[in-house]
């Protein structure tokens, strides 16, 4: 069995990039942001700051990371379950946030859902902090952008 290799994501990957996402469980998935043309958009955007965990040429974990020049964010980081508990995640966290420093970012933000308890627990025992003192708001652009999540 081959090692775990955590590097850079590239727009060939989208295929198995999706698909591991469509069999996290609980994981939002947008119909229009998460569509092939929209990760290749935003991959290249990005082209330094998002990660796939990788093992005999299968994606087992992503970390989508991009930033507006001022602030980074953490989207979809998910490890297929067979390879939790293994530092994949935190491996692919301390490169997203490495290429960040190296590109000028000073902070960084992510999102999780109130009942996404594993991944609430994940952000709080690596030392992130959930703010108490902002409101997240959301407005749509276009309403064929639908969010769907796994069961």
């Amino acid at each position: 069995m081959e090692a775990v290799m955590i590097r850079i994501m590239k727009e060939s990957d989208y295929d198995q990039v999706y698909e591991l996402w469509q069999r996290i469980q609980g994981l939002g998935i947008r119909s229009i942001d998460d569509s092939k043309e929209y990760i290749i958009r935003f991959v290249k955007r990005n082209p330094t700051t998002s990660f796939v965990a990788v093992e005999n040429d299968s994606i087992v974990g992503t970390l989508l990371c991009g930033h507006d020049g001022r602030r980074g964010c953490f989207y979809h980081v998910c490890v297929e379950p067979p390879y939790r508990k293994r530092g994949l995640a935190t491996q692919m966290a301390e490169k997203a946030l490495e290429a960040l420093k190296q590109e000028g970012i000073n902070k960084v933000n992510l999102m999780a859902f109130i009942k996404n308890e594993l991944g609430n627990q994940f952000w709080q025992e690596k030392g992130w902090h959930m703010r108490d003192d902002i409101n997240l708001y959301e407005y749509n652009l276009n309403p064929n952008n639908i969010t769907t999540f796994n069961q």
